[in-house]
């Protein structure tokens, strides 16, 4: 099973110099760093790592997943975020789970006794809304499906088509923003009764840069996204 490790990255530096060393080679085959523009050093430290940097050209999450699909090699994605939020260890915890034959393991904050440090009563409140919205409407089982630290098939991304416009482009129109695809693969991995198991583990606070969370767009679009789901994709 080959893995490729994408790192989406947009002035995280001071992540970047804390976490990266933490991440060992042999837990994956491939790392891409899939950097949003930035302009802190970012790019430069990742590239004297000797680090694979591509440099998104469309605004946006999603965009960005989607412009870097010819360069993955790995039969499994992991997706992880350097500012201090995901905790490597759980990098080949999710690997080995990804083994036993599992579609999609997510690295979950509030399975057990994982905690996110990073939550406020707001995203707190929002994440176990999101997360019961789709257990109810898709019939999923998570404690977590916003969550970006996860393994998955690559193949899930055709199959399950995160890579078309179709299923973001109403929601971002209304709510003026730009999403990511992480909890529509939630959704749609749920409704196609995939094999899915959780990890505890753990959100750490952000280390330096900025937080940058839209609370209320990305809130609102990923809602109605939930919603549409129930009429639009089988």
């Amino acid at each position: 099973m080959k893995i490729t490790l994408i790192v989406p990255t947009l002035n995280e530096i001071d992540g970047m110099k804390a976490i990266m060393p933490l991440i060992k080679k042999q837990w994956y085959d491939q790392l891409i760093i899939l950097d949003g523009g930035s302009t802190d050093g970012t790019v430069e430290y990742a590239e004297s790592q000797g680090y694979f940097v591509y440099v998104q050209k469309q605004k946006g999450f999603r965009h960005a997943y989607n412009e870097v699909l010819p360069y993955i090699e790995g039969d499994v994605v992991v997706t992880f975020s350097p500012d201090g939020n995901s905790v490597p260890e759980a990098i080949p915890q999710l690997c080995d789970k990804m083994k036993e034959g599992y579609d999609m393991v997510i690295g979950s904050r509030y399975l057990q006794d994982a905690k996110s440090d990073d939550d406020d009563f707001i995203t707190s409140f929002g994440n176990w809304l999101f997360t019961r919205t789709v257990n109810i409407l898709h019939g999923g089982s998570y404690t977590d499906v916003m969550v970006i630290l996860r393994a998955y098939r690559t193949q899930l991304i055709y199959d399950l088509e995160l890579h078309t416009d179709e299923a973001y482009s109403t929601a971002e129109k209304l709510f003026r923003t730009k999403i990511s695809w992480e909890p529509l693969l939630s959704v749609r991995a749920a409704k196609k009764k995939l094999k899915i198991t959780e990890i505890p583990a753990d959100e750490p606070e952000r280390i330096g840069g900025e937080r940058k969370l839209q609370i209320l767009r990305w809130g609102a679009a990923y809602y109605f996204q939930f919603i549409r789901e129930c009429f639009c994709w089988r």
